[in-house]
């Protein structure tokens, strides 16, 4: 017969109720345990309610400006270097181009290597350069360096996520690396996620350029669009055409503030910002230089406004206006805030609880 003295007696009583519980779950009906499972909050979740997005990164788009980047650092070294090429064109795992004088390649070999710089420490590196005969030169992109790549602009990618999430207020967003390419975010007490996809779907590319006045945009359209321009559509509908050339004046990266604000004279929303001192500085120089031009504010490749230069503008500060509700002033402001994403990210998966 079993025996306990008075002490373990005591011990095993407040423990019994709490060892009942856990074992509820194996003599009740399946059925009972499933819907006690599916009442548990999601993790990370306020169990009062909250919001989940899975977001994706594009890795396509991460790849393609990898590739565009490369590209661009052969052009500028090869011009450094006085080298003529030819035929500069990006393949799908590097970029190619012919030296015009083959007497001129070994110093372009040597000048392209000095691009390729060390991965870690297995020796890999971020790109091989390669003689491929007749003047031929292939400059590859490694496996290895796409990772790399892609592994930062996740990392980035989560910053920017966190700091346009912590605009809205809500307290100990979760927010997390899944696998090599995804963002859990999860939004205790924001009921309705539809305003948290809203803001992290938009990549809010923010970018200051002239307007190309030298043809109409119907004449873009048609095919005659001037080196160096692009034709871009409105954000506001009905949607119209912009000639816009393609050099930034001012990125987002120059900004150091966003606001939403209202004119005073007409009530309708603006977002209002203000430049670093670089920002100023090259603002200032392109508003003196094309005074009587238009000027067009882009986000994500769609023209917001394109207001006329009347004067230099040299306080480092502007507006942006687009008629805009209340609503989208705030948000707008929001992401500037918060900075661009460096890629697109897809909602693939989304949940409320209230």
């Amino acid at each position: 017969m079993l025996y306990f003295t008075r002490w373990r007696a005591l011990a095993i009583i407040p423990i019994a109720p709490v060892a009942c519980l856990f074992a509820a779950p194996i003599f009740s009906p399946a059925a009972s345990v499933e819907a006690w499972a599916q009442s548990r909050p999601e993790p990370g979740l306020d169990p009062k309610g909250g919001s989940y997005l899975l977001l994706e990164l594009d890795s396509g788009y991460v790849r393609k400006a990898k590739l565009e980047q490369t590209r661009d650092d052969v052009r500028r070294a090869l011009r450094d270097a006085r080298i003529g090429y030819q035929g500069l064109a990006t393949k799908p795992d590097g970029v190619e181009l012919s030296i015009v004088d083959e007497t001129r390649l070994p110093a372009a070999l040597a000048r392209l290597s000095e691009l390729s710089q060390p991965l870690g420490s297995k020796g890999e590196r971020s790109l091989e350069v390669a003689d491929a005969g007749g003047g031929l030169v292939r400059i590859t992109v490694p496996e290895a360096a796409m990772a790399e790549r892609l592994d930062q602009t996740i990392e980035q990618s989560i910053h920017v996520v966190e700091r346009r999430v912590s605009q809205l207020g809500s307290a100990a967003p979760a927010i997390q690396r899944q696998g090599a390419n995804r963002i859990l975010v999860q939004v205790p007490g924001l009921q309705d996620a539809s305003r948290l996809k809203e803001l992290l779907g938009k990549t809010a590319k923010l970018e200051i350029r002239m307007v190309d006045t030298t043809v109409t945009p119907d004449q873009a359209q048609q095919g005659n669009t001037p080196l160096g321009s692009e034709v871009l559509m409105s954000f506001a509908s009905p949607k119209a055409p912009y000639v816009v050339k393609k050099q930034v004046v001012v990125s987002g990266a120059d900004l150091t503030d966003a606001q939403p604000s209202f004119d005073r004279r007409s009530g309708e929303a603006l977002v209002s910002f203000r430049l670093n001192t670089a920002g100023s500085r090259k603002f200032a120089y392109a508003t003196a230089e094309n005074i009587g031009q238009p000027f067009a504010i882009v986000l994500d490749n769609e023209v917001i406004s394109a207001p006329i230069v009347r004067e230099p503008i040299t306080g480092g500060s502007g507006q942006i206006s687009g008629n805009f509700t209340a609503k989208q002033a705030n948000d707008l402001a929001i992401l500037l805030r918060a900075g661009a994403l460096p890629a697109p990210l897809t909602v693939i998966d989304e949940r409320s609880k209230i």
